[in-house]
């Protein structure tokens, strides 16, 4: 007997099933990931299209994921660490990253020093990937660290070629939290606009024993085909091993890493005028 097939949409692709509530749900991370920032229920219940009373219970399934969070004070929603962790990973598999990787396992191996990977996370600058020296150095970074944009390499090349739109909050909370500390440092906007102007001029940002004691560290961008950052590129050791000048060995062997990375992924650098603007001037509070 002859058996009658479903018949096949024309395209010739049949639309494969899903299961409708986690599409519903997942309007709610995208929500959150376009927002880029904290969000009340209300707010991000409308952003995807559905009424508090039925967004509520997606979250509270996503926070047990760890997808979600919510801030025990504000009461506003977040995206969570097993989100950040699916975003590490998912950004492993971009080229960029690939060829990074390879780049600084060769870097590590020429220079002696170890070499970190970093990118903009929903935090800021965060490290993905460390390739370490055969000659141990000992320091307190793995992936997932979220580096300082005013007081590590990494962060200030960030500070200097990220769009003043997504840095300056950070920065002002960065000032705002290093003038009260227990040892207060506090960093003038004049002193940060000629410190990222510096690594705009040097092509890359440099440290010396600060904020580890000790160590050294250069920092480099490496940009897309339309010249905007997509990570960096950070070499750092022991300062009595650590050339820090600015035309030294280690720092030609990283402008040669970038461009190499750079020239893989059909980056170019962006132009003057495509560069983050100033710090407003003003004084910090006490």
């Amino acid at each position: 007997m002859e058996r009658n097939e479903p018949l096949a949409p024309e395209n010739g692709v049949r639309e494969r099933r899903g299961i409708q509530s986690i599409e519903v749900g997942g309007a709610l991370l995208a929500a959150l990931e376009a927002h880029g920032a904290p969000m009340m229920l209300r707010d991000l219940a409308a952003a995807a299209g559905m009424s508090p009373a039925k967004a509520h219970p997606y979250l509270v399934s996503f926070g047990k994921l760890g997808l979600v969070e919510q801030d025990p004070l504000t009461g506003r929603y977040k995206l969570g660490p097993f989100a950040l962790r699916l975003g590490l990973t998912a950004l492993q598999g971009l080229n960029p990253l690939r060829a990074a990787v390879e780049v600084s396992a060769r870097l590590a191996d020429e220079t002696e020093q170890n070499v970190a990977i970093a990118v903009w996370g929903n935090v800021g600058a965060t490290v993905v990937a460390i390739e370490e020296s055969a000659r141990a150095i000992h320091v307190n970074m793995r992936p997932g660290t979220v580096m300082g944009l005013l007081t590590t390499a990494t962060g200030r090349v960030f500070a200097a070629y990220l769009p003043a739109r997504l840095t300056r909050p950070l920065i002002e909370r960065e000032l705002e939290r290093l003038s009260g500390g227990r040892e207060p440092l506090r960093l003038s906007r004049s002193f940060v606009n000629e410190t990222l102007e510096e690594v705009r001029r040097h092509g890359m940002a440099r440290v010396l024993g600060h904020p580890i004691p000790g160590i050294n560290a250069f920092s480099a961008p490496v940009f897309d085909a339309f010249g905007h950052l997509t990570l960096a590129l950070t070499m750092l050791g022991p300062e009595s091993r650590f050339d820090a000048s600015w035309e030294g060995p280690l720092a030609q062997a990283m402008r040669r890493a970038v461009a190499d990375i750079t020239a893989r992924i059909g980056g170019k650098p962006p132009q003057a005028e495509e560069t983050a603007g100033a710090v407003p001037s003003k004084e910090p509070a006490a």
